[in-house]
């Protein structure tokens, strides 16, 4: 099964041309979406990235996708 990756174009912590890159090292395998989430909120505070059915935030887009990584499904052997 596909990682499902989310992230928002609107979000004023991320840049579109430095995060989506790295969202696809971290899961080649995924399917990356990306539009309005209806989070704006926490999306005007912090980076978020919605991976598999979870909201994560942090301060910086690096560290999102530090705290993400432990929701990256690996793919089975």
């Amino acid at each position: 099964m596909a990682n499902d990756i989310r992230i928002c174009d609107k979000c004023n912590h991320i840049r579109l041309k430095t995060m989506v890159p790295k969202l696809q090292k971290m899961a080649p395998d995924a399917e990356i979406q990306v539009g309005c989430k209806s989070y704006c909120g926490p999306c005007g505070k912090r980076a978020f990235v919605y991976i598999n059915g979870r909201y994560v935030s942090a301060p910086t887009e690096d560290e999102v996708i530090e705290k993400a990584a432990p929701f990256v499904k690996k793919p089975k052997q």
